[in-house]
């Protein structure tokens, strides 16, 4: 199974300026995933799209391929990472590459692992499921089954549409969130579908530890924070 590691990254960003490209921990955020993806064994090409000529060059020169150009309508605000996907994979194909599956790498989590990108792509191979993500636990006080959304009439129900709520808490069954640090799907599934899941979904993981998902200041003094540990 050939599997592309893709690394999307634009070039505007509103709540942090320049955040891509930004430095973190003596580097720029975006080497952190590079180089992670040229560590991981189990990737077969590791590629970059952005519609940002200075991104693009940053990204060459820590190791990542940059074979084609983003269109700046799939580099706005609102473009959706499935539709940067499609394109990379399409313009590949134009281009006599074609891969069985994806592995999307998001520049805002910069600390996983080679290893942790080699597990889940081994996990994937091996579940052969139509999809995997990289999850957290979800604390059981925020448990859907223990959560409640409010009705028109302005009154609440159960999240997960029960009518009884389950009284302890050794009984709730576990529940997860996707953290987004890895997500890996079919291309069959991207492409025919219009989806980053399909019907079976894998999952696996991450270490609370060395998460982070950059999208505010905030976060970027938790990943400060976390590269003077980690590092």
């Amino acid at each position: 199974m050939k599997i592309l590691a893709l690394i999307p990254a634009r070039g505007g960003s509103k709540g942090i300026p320049d955040k891509n490209k930004k430095v973190l921990g003596g580097k720029p955020l975006l080497a952190y995933t590079i180089e992670a993806a040229l560590a991981a064994t189990t990737l077969d090409r590791i590629v970059f799209s952005s519609e940002d000529a200075s991104l693009r060059k940053l990204a060459t020169h820590y190791g990542a391929e940059v074979p084609f150009e983003r269109p700046p309508h799939l580099a706005a605000d609102d473009s959706g990472t499935l539709e940067v996907i499609q394109h990379a994979l399409r313009t590949l194909a134009e281009q006599g590459n074609t891969y069985d599956a994806v592995c999307l790498l998001q520049v805002t989590n910069p600390f996983r692992t080679a290893h942790f990108i080699d597990k889940a792509v081994s996990a994937f191979k091996q579940e052969k499921t139509d999809s995997l993500l990289s999850v957290l636990k979800v604390p059981h006080e925020y448990n859907p089954h223990w959560v409640f959304e409010r009705k028109q009439d302005d009154t609440l129900q159960l999240a997960t549409g029960e009518k009884e709520i389950i009284k302890r808490r050794q009984d709730l069954p576990q529940a997860y969130i996707r953290d987004g640090a890895i997500y890996i799907a079919r291309t069959e599934v991207i492409l025919n579908t219009a989806s980053l899941y399909g019907n079976t979904i894998g999952y696996i993981e991450s270490d609370p530890d060395r998460h982070v998902n950059i999208d505010t200041m905030e976060d970027w003094k938790k990943a400060e924070e976390l590269a003077t540990r980690l590092f």
